[in-house]
């Protein structure tokens, strides 16, 4: 029977050496009938496993029950009235690791494709009129220091209540790791501003350009006249691993290397954004980040592209899609191999990367195995440019100009379980909480601040 067949292989037009030097995005979306197809697998279980693995508790059986009726509007309405970012999250969620994870039919076979058919509602509706209706004032102000997806999630669900919501972002352009992080290939940035402008029409202002901690402290923003605040100012600190030669001219960062390929738009000839032009490239760590620094390194003309890990492709925390599409455009995967040294030319440019080779020992209690060098076993990798893609951390800004606002030891905000920092009336979510983690986690804590602040500022 045709309605019984999964249909979850990443759906690509492009021929992989083509696709690797353009910036079209590669995963398509499904046709009406290969989402009516996958929509009829779901068993609709009476305990709903999928609904539990979700961060944001999309009513998952009950949108995909509309798909089978045709009803795709009330689907998307059931999807939003938990999830302001379907089109995103359709396209960059973990899902396997999450509402998939759960899903019954996954126990014997593929799970339905939650994320991919929650893409399809949202592209669906993208390219017609939805009526946004402003909820009527409740007449109280919020601040959202961040226009990242904890920040856009906690504005979205105060501005359904009626709150008078304002959005300050550092950047030029709101979105935060959704516009500089994520690639124009995996997802386009005009379906991220898409979802931003449905959030203006509930009414959220969004002011650019302000570097809250420098601009405006935190104290300043109640003192014009903003009840509460939610810090979801994501974790932009670089960490890097503090070998030789990471002063060298061609070493990135993988969130300067993003930054500059995505925001300011490097990967488009009429911007004339400052970037090295590679021939060979070293990117340093195994998660998603990395892909996407790998991916992009290809795309902007390097003929070699290596991605570096210290453990093996077994323990990678990258999506399997996203390192899929990574060896099928030709980036080399070096497991089990750790870097010592980034060497470098007489100009002080990097032409080279010394490593050693690792190898697994004994599983902790999460079973994760640690790693030891293998004596004698350094080689030389010739390469133009590094890039260390080993974690952020949060930025100490907001932090060091606002008394009473505590962080852990890895400068990440202390919260409680309703997002309450240990600041009166302040919130916080995402990275800013958690250290460098997922868009859909951050979406999580940003609910969780929203229904927090709300009871909050109802029982002031």
């Amino acid at each position: 029977m045709a309605n019984m067949q999964p249909n979850k292989t990443p759906i690509c037009e492009q021929d992989p050496k083509v696709r690797a030097r353009n910036f079209y995005e590669v995963s398509l979306g499904y046709t009406d009938e290969e989402a009516l197809n996958e929509a009829k697998r779901c068993l609709n279980c009476k305990t709903k496993p999928c609904t539990t693995g979700c961060p944001v508790g999309v009513r998952i059986p009950e949108f995909l029950e509309k798909i089978v009726e045709g009803d795709i509007p009330a689907a998307y309405k059931i999807i939003t009235s938990t999830n302001g970012l379907p089109a995103v999250c359709g396209r960059v969620c973990p899902q396997e690791n999450q509402c998939e994870g759960k899903c019954v039919r996954g126990i014997k076979g593929e799970p339905v494709a939650i994320g991919r058919l929650e893409r399809y509602c949202a592209d669906y509706m993208a390219s017609r009129e939805i009526k946004i209706e402003r909820p009527a004032s409740n007449g109280h102000k919020v601040a959202i220091v961040g226009s990242g997806p904890s920040g856009l999630t906690c504005a979205s669900d105060l501005a359904k209540l009626g709150y008078d919501v304002t959005i300050f972002e550092a950047f030029h352009t709101a979105g935060g790791v959704l516009m500089y992080g994520i690639p124009e290939f995996r997802l386009p940035k005009s379906i991220v501003q898409h979802e931003i402008e449905n959030l203006k029409k509930l009414g959220v202002k969004i002011e650019t350009d302000m570097v809250i901690g420098k601009i405006l402290s935190i104290d300043e923003l109640f003192d014009m006249g903003y009840e509460s605040v939610f810090i979801g100012s994501g974790a932009g600190l670089p960490n890097f691993m503090g070998i030789p030669g990471e002063g060298l001219v061609g070493v990135y960062s993988a969130n300067e290397y993003l930054t500059r390929t995505n925001l300011m738009k490097a990967y488009l000839n009429e911007y004339d954004t400052p970037i090295i032009k590679s021939k060979a490239v070293a990117v340093v760590g195994g998660g998603n980040v990395a892909m996407d620094a790998a991916r992009c390194a290809m795309r902007l003309g390097a003929e070699k592209v290596y991605v570096i890990y210290r453990r093996s492709e077994a323990e990678m925390p990258a999506r399997k899609e996203e390192a899929l599409h990574a060896k099928e455009e030709g980036i080399e995967f070096v497991y089990l191999t750790n870097p010592i040294e980034i060497l470098g030319d007489e100009n002080g440019r990097v032409n080279g990367i010394k490593c050693l080779k690792m190898e697994l020992g004994e599983p902790d209690e999460r079973g994760r195995h640690s790693v030891n060098e293998i004596p004698d076993s350094e080689f030389i990798i010739p390469i133009d440019t590094a890039i260390m893609s080993i974690g952020t951390s949060p930025n100490p800004l907001i932090r060091s100009t606002t008394h009473g606002l505590e962080a852990n030891k890895r400068g990440c905000l202390i919260v409680d379980e309703n997002m309450l920092t240990t600041k009166k009336a302040v919130y916080a979510g995402g990275d800013a909480v958690t250290g460098a983690a997922t868009v859909i986690l951050a979406m999580g804590a940003g609910k969780t601040a929203a229904k927090a602040i709300d009871e909050y500022l109802r029982n002031k």
